[in-house]
């Protein structure tokens, strides 16, 4: 005896709206015309660095977040259109959505790892009032607006060291074999 569509409705719609909204996250997100400050999509700390992040974090993701849609959706109408006795329509209504939670799930892991590729951009010194203050005082950070801190004073530098994140060029020896 199939299962009656009081079940097989309810849990087909339980199926098919987030298996459309994943179907359509995927699209969008695989096009990059989905919105960063949308709900849907990946998100996570690297996605969210930046509007490149989470394009990157999308793109990488929408084939995993449609894949889950198409998951969820197909179940969605085998619970209904299968007319299967109640035990194999919950069977399958359990199945998708487990299949499809899971599939999103590693989407969105995917994608953070790929957002975490991004480089972050630059950001502005703490106290500093967005006037590229660096170490010589306002007006001496870079043309790009990114800011330089020397984490020892200059001219503090003891001889012979050299300053951090600065390297020394030697000399090459003149001598010939011969």
């Amino acid at each position: 005896m199939p299962a009656s569509l009081l079940l097989s409705i309810p849990l087909a719609v339980i199926l098919l709206v987030p298996g459309v909204a994943a179907l359509l996250t995927g699209h969008r997100g695989w096009r990059g015309t989905l919105d960063p400050a949308s709900a849907l999509g990946v998100r996570g700390p690297a996605a969210e660095v930046s509007p490149q992040s989470a394009a990157v974090a999308n793109r990488i993701a929408a084939p995993v977040i449609a894949a889950a849609g198409a998951v969820l959706s197909i179940g969605g109408l085998l619970t209904v259109a299968l007319r299967l006795p109640t035990a194999a329509t919950i069977v399958v209504f359990v199945v998708a959505l487990v299949g499809g939670v899971a599939l999103l799930v590693v989407a969105g892991s995917v994608g953070e790892r790929a957002a975490m590729t991004v480089p972050r951009p630059a950001t502005k010194p703490v106290g500093c009032s967005g006037c590229a203050c660096g170490a010589g005082g306002c007006g001496s950070g870079a043309a790009d607006g990114s800011t330089t801190v020397e984490s020892t004073p200059v001219g503090s530098t003891p001889a012979g060291s050299t300053p951090a994140g600065s390297t020394t060029v030697e000399p090459h020896s003149r001598e010939h074999a011969g």
